[in-house]
């Protein structure tokens, strides 16, 4: 049986759906979601050492020549030898040396009995999740087209560290690492991903190396449209590999998510009044003050004061909703549009001191309370609050290009531009790129 296979059932009446499960000894290999569990713990293997697993165990019978399991593994790519040695090696640690018996000349065997049942299927595998109440994306691991083993890990490494790095947007709903390394080495359709793993937006991408040149390509796709939001493509140097894989994951993050926020502006503009959530009521005073602060307009920071307060009536603890305020009363005090400053300092900070107090790690709440400090003449504890914000989340431009502010307000007009220019090359394309300058 190939692992392309369905390996998910229907039983009426016993359970509902049921996934297929290999046992021997202590562990368990379940290949509806590619996972090794050791005493009913999940165990960190590679994708291609799970598919050279599941190939042994699926012909358990006989021995699997080497042609196979390259072909199998590697899915008809072109690669050395030793790289299925690397994979052989991989799961001997984890199973024992005994596991798999080398048959000279022509392959492997798996040499444990292995009982074949069933199980049930947890619901992310049978893809009947709800979407989060905030925007939400799966970053799919990164295709490595170079058909080099060592460009494995490169490419795991850039999907590795954009989930991260995505995490600490905490306005953003980010599948975990596990989950999304399920779909490693499968062609899929971004739907159905969506679908499976309850999320609106999905990123993909895939890395060519040729000689001492990298090229990542990224695209940002909203899962329930199918429309791609944003594509871009990176050629670097591979000199230092991980320098490189720094520096595009941050190019990446920074530039995604302003597209991801600016689709579910538009999206909770048709939600209809009636369905709306306290965070859509939040979203759309959060468009409404960025509106505000591009137009300089004074009405759309008023809606976006209303939006956010009748969604603390549905969520006092609406996390977006008090960033907003914040947001949009500094925006009043700065541009002299309020009937009474010291009731907009007020109701902006306490705001964002309460959402700092639901979320210790809300870089967005320590940017707008730091940058009212400001405005009122308390500028030590503003720039404390900018670089805290800074430091809790390094691929924030707006953060940063804010801090180079307060920096040069404090006297180190060196680092501020420093900071302002990095916020620059971070995103060269955001749209508050005026704010930059």
């Amino acid at each position: 049986m190939h692992a392309s296979v369905a390996v998910i059932r229907k039983f009426p009446g016993r359970g509902g759906f049921l996934s297929l499960r290999y046992q021997f000894g202590r562990f368990e290999v379940l290949p509806a979601t590619r996972q090794l569990l050791a005493d009913g713990e999940p165990l960190v293997l590679g994708e291609r050492a799970f598919s050279l697993l599941l190939c042994l165990i699926e012909h358990g019978d006989r021995v699997v020549t080497k042609d196979e399991l390259m072909k199998f593994v590697w899915l008809g790519l072109v690669v050395e030898e030793n790289n299925l040695s690397v994979q052989v090696s991989a799961l001997r640690k984890l199973l024992g040396a005994q596991a798999l018996v080398t048959v000279r000349g022509r392959g492997y065997r798996f040499a444990v009995d292995v009982s074949e049942g069933m199980s049930p299927v947890p619901a992310l595998v049978r893809g009947d999740l709800a979407l989060p109440d905030k925007p939400s994306i799966a970053v799919l691991p990164f295709s490595n087209l170079s058909g080099d083993l060592e460009q494995e890990y490169f490419s795991d490494g850039i999907t590795e560290d954009v989930i991260t790095e995505l995490s600490r947007f905490h306005s953003l709903f980010v599948i975990a690492r596990n989950s999304a390394f399920a779909y490693k080495g499968r062609l899929v359709d971004v739907r159905t991903v969506a679908r499976e793993l309850g999320v609106s937006y999905v990123l993909e991408g895939s890395i060519r190396r040729a000689n001492n040149r990298v090229r990542v390509t990224a695209q940002l796709i909203d899962a329930q449209t199918g429309n791609h939001i944003w594509a871009e493509k990176y050629d670097r140097l591979l000199e230092d590999v991980f320098a490189v894989q720094e520096e595009v994951t941050q190019a990446i993050v920074a530039a995604i998510t302003p597209h991801v926020e600016s689709s579910e502006n538009e999206r909770v503009r048709v939600v209809r009044p009636g369905n709306v959530s306290a965070y859509q009521l939040a979203m759309r005073g959060w468009s409404a003050a960025w509106v505000a602060l591009s137009e300089a307009d004074t009405v759309s920071r008023d809606q976006a004061l209303k939006f956010a307060r009748e969604a603390l009536v549905l969520d006092p603890r609406c996390s977006a909703a008090l960033r907003t305020i914040a947001f949009a009363q500094w925006q009043h005090i700065y541009s002299n549009s309020t009937p009474s400053v010291e009731q907009a300092l007020y109701e902006g900070t306490s705001a964002a001191t309460r959402a700092i107090a639901i979320d210790a790690e809300d870089h967005i709440a320590y940017l707008w309370k730091g940058m009212l400090s400001f405005l009122v003449g308390k500028p030590q504890a503003g720039l404390a609050d900018l670089r805290r914000a800074h430091e809790l989340n390094p691929n924030d431009a707006l953060a940063l290009a804010y801090l180079g502010l307060g920096e040069a307000l404090c006297g180190d007009r060196t680092k501020g531009i420093e900071y302002a220019t990095a916020a620059l090359r971070l995103s060269p394309r955001a749209p508050v790129r005026p704010a930059f300058l």
